[in-house]
């Protein structure tokens, strides 16, 4: 039996629509039966500006910083993948450990030797495309005439130039007939903080798939480097004795950053980076590449490159502005 909802001191008649007691009579003790109304029809509910404004602060917050960049890279021929800084790369089984960072991205991890005129140098890089689309610095393969590139599994590729911004001392370079490699996921630098720790991945001085770990030390901060050739070439490994071009809170480090320099805002780490380093990845403990390792302090002692070592003041820049920059670099940019 199905109640129905009355107001309080309402109550049925038990011989209403019962035709035995049609024409019973009625006790006057009894008070009249109350009249019912029929219930108005539901009114339809409004949508208004609120309701419509809250369902789409959802799929903002849903989407994120990662909407321009989304709708940008499908454009391309293959796909880079992104994701918040929230998203875990690493196994649950090894969240928020550096062997479990290291064994998620590694694969990921190419060493790059380039040679030129101005001598060889060595750095690393970070594969964004299963195809072999690998970003690096520009100093790494700056005035390269041939590249050559090893992937953590020991296989060795060819590889050319797509496109360079030395204002930002970013490259991309392709892999000539590669396929099914290890991508990278690219995180959010703008939600890294100060304190959150951190793995870096890269080949200092040719050793291939070296991890070191860190905290971010700051944020922001400017970094001057050469632009030039051949100083850019030496600043890769120094095997050929050259000076580390580095400029630091207007000091210089390792010799004259030359006249022609770029100035970035980057992350800075105490994560080891050495001579080799630049162009690999600085991770959070998500598995995110949050950065691209491009630069280190050395104590001003140090006259080259090859004396320089890591004293706990690495910079890398920001993964966000690589994104924005990764349109402009597959296009074919040589700045």
């Amino acid at each position: 039996m199905t109640e129905s909802l009355r107001n309080s001191g309402e109550y049925e008649n038990p011989y209403q629509g019962d035709q035995q007691y049609a024409t019973a009579p009625v006790n006057p003790e009894w008070p009249p039966p109350p009249a019912y109304a029929p219930a108005p029809a539901p009114k339809k509910r409004k949508r208004g500006p609120v309701a419509l404004l809250a369902a789409v602060a959802i799929v903002a917050a849903a989407i994120g910083g990662g909407t321009a960049y989304g709708i940008q890279e499908l454009t391309g021929n293959d796909t880079v993948a992104s994701s918040s800084t929230s998203t875990n790369v690493v196994p649950s089984s090894q969240k928020g450990t550096v062997s479990g960072v290291a064994k998620a991205v590694s694969p990921s991890i190419v060493e790059i030797s380039a040679d030129s005129n101005a001598g060889s140098s060595t750095g690393s890089g970070v594969i964004i495309t299963s195809d072999g689309e690998i970003i690096t610095n520009n100093h790494v393969v700056s005035g390269a005439s041939q590249i050559k590139v090893t992937t953590n599994d020991g296989k060795s590729y060819t590889a050319k130039v797509v496109g360079t911004d030395s204002k930002k001392d970013l490259a991309l370079i392709k892999l000539e007939n590669a396929s099914g490699l290890k991508t990278a996921t690219l995180g959010d630098s703008a939600g890294v903080g100060v304190g959150d720790q951190v793995v870096a991945i890269g080949s200092p001085e040719g050793l291939t798939g070296t991890v070191t770990s860190g905290i971010i030390s700051a944020l922001d901060r400017d970094v001057t480097v050469s632009t030039d050739e051949s100083q850019g070439q030496e600043q890769g490994q120094g095997q050929q004795g050259g000076e580390w071009p580095f400029e630091f809170g207007g000091r210089e480090f390792n010799g004259d950053t030359g006249s022609d320099t770029t100035t970035y805002k980057a992350l800075q780490t105490d994560a080891s980076l050495n001579p080799g380093n630049s162009g690999g990845a600085l991770i959070d403990m998500n598995g995110n590449i949050i950065g691209i390792n491009s630069a280190m302090y050395s104590a001003a002692g140090a006259s080259s490159s090859a004396a320089a070592g890591s004293v706990g003041l690495g910079f890398a820049i920001p993964i966000n502005t690589v994104k924005a920059d990764l349109a402009t670099l597959r296009a074919g940019s040589t700045d």
